[in-house]
């Protein structure tokens, strides 16, 4: 269902936000590997969930057939339990991910937990429509058959406002995922980070982009 999209810059996009990925590494619901071959090749450690487990084996066996030039763990399960300690990752990479995973709250939490002080979550999502209005009203009508047909992928999700309640700030690019549906199309890709408390009060600070 992605290759068409993938031609027309998805695949561009993802090369452009792994660019940013360094030292530990952790990738969510990576699916049969796509990003694999977009990592830099000084990556210190690759470890990439996937809790499918023909999703999984598909992953192996693009691991066997290309090995990357790094070492690369393949963990079967989701992202809402994460197989590492806190503070264990300087990168997290999610994409495409949120509107699959059965619970975006705990699953943001994970993230949270796992990753290092100074870490960063490169993100690229399809997400809600922002300005509320026809698309985002089709958005919430298609949900459920869309995900009949689309392995459980949930168009209307606000994932933006997930990672802000998850305790994240973020500087995030909203576009358009090229060649897709319109109930699929809005999008946010970029960096975001553990929100860093800006007044007495313990109010963290936000730069989410509208």
């Amino acid at each position: 269902m992605l290759h068409s999209t993938e031609e027309a810059g998805l695949a561009e996009m993802r090369a452009e936000l792994l660019a940013g990925a360094s030292g530990r590494t952790l990738e969510i619901g990576g699916g049969t590997g796509l990003n694999l071959s977009r990592y830099p090749p000084a990556l210190g450690s690759l470890t990439v969930t996937e809790p499918d487990p023909f999703m999984a084996r598909r992953l192996r066996a693009r691991l066997k057939a290309s090995p990357p030039p790094f070492p690369v763990e393949v963990a079967e399960v989701p992202a809402e339990e994460l197989p590492a300690g806190s503070d264990s990752f300087d990168t997290v990479v999610s994409t495409l991910v949120f509107c699959t995973v059965a619970d975006p709250a705990r699953a943001a939490a994970e993230i949270h937990r796992v990753l290092a002080p100074n870490g960063r979550l490169l993100l690229l999502e399809h997400v809600r429509d922002p300005e509320e209005g026809r698309t985002a009203r089709w958005q919430d009508r298609l949900e459920r058959p869309w995900g009949w047909v689309a392995a459980g992928c949930h168009p209307n999700r606000d994932t933006v406002a997930t990672l802000r309640a998850a305790g994240f700030e973020a500087e995030l690019e909203r576009g358009d995922l090229p060649k897709a549906p319109p109930i699929v199309r809005p999008l946010v890709r970029g960096t975001a980070t553990l929100a860093r408390l800006v007044d007495q009060g313990g109010v963290p600070g936000n730069r989410v982009l509208p």
